[in-house]
């Protein structure tokens, strides 16, 4: 039915990803990457200490 609309799209959430935004564009990989490595060094850190 062509006047229905998902909850996602009624509620403005679509839009909001769509928009454009001045921040810097990370990638998911990137992020991952950065968050295994962290918690790496923390746990090397943690070993040493200890």
């Amino acid at each position: 039915m062509p006047g229905l609309q998902s909850p996602r799209q009624s509620a403005g959430v679509m839009s909001f990803y769509d928009a454009p935004t001045k921040g810097p564009k990370i990638g998911p990989k990137l992020v991952l990457i950065s968050v295994v490595a962290f918690a790496l060094v923390i746990v090397v850190i943690d070993h040493f200490l200890a």
